[in-house]
């Protein structure tokens, strides 16, 4: 038979003690002690043998090489590049001798730029190339 709440006499029931915090204030650290803390590692590192240590050594030479392969690997330039490009602002009354003239000024410049991207994608295509004819040669 269930009773009404009221009729529970306190103390009884599932809880029936006061809760405790989740955390005691500083109890765990109180108990450190770095000088407690480097005789227990003495006292581990002079039971072990000697290529136990070894392995400790590359162990950590290993963990600490991929840390430091992925904190250099996830630098990244900002993705904000300043890019100003300026534009001229023409007159609609413009002649077309105002234009061509314009476009003669203006056309070995833009043939400059296009040889300059050619050279570019031409190096790049090199590169490319050469590792692609390396991976050819290990069967790639």
């Amino acid at each position: 038979m269930i009773r009404p709440a009221a009729a529970v006499p306190k103390g009884t029931g599932l809880a029936c003690a006061a809760p405790l915090p989740y955390f005691t204030p500083m109890g765990f650290f109180s108990r450190m002690s770095p000088v407690r803390a480097y005789k227990d590692l003495r006292l581990f590192l002079a039971t072990r043998q000697p290529y136990e240590l070894g392995f400790l050594a590359l162990a950590m030479l290993v963990t600490g090489f991929f840390v430091y392969a992925f904190a250099h690997d996830s630098y990244e330039e900002p993705a904000y590049k300043r890019d100003i490009v300026y534009v001229q602002q023409w007159t609609l009354d413009r002649t077309d001798a105002q234009i061509k003239a314009q476009q003669a000024i203006d056309a070995p410049i833009k043939a400059a730029q296009i040889k300059a991207q050619e050279e570019r994608e031409a190096k790049n295509r090199a590169a490319f190339k050469k590792l692609d004819d390396q991976l050819t040669r290990y069967g790639l």
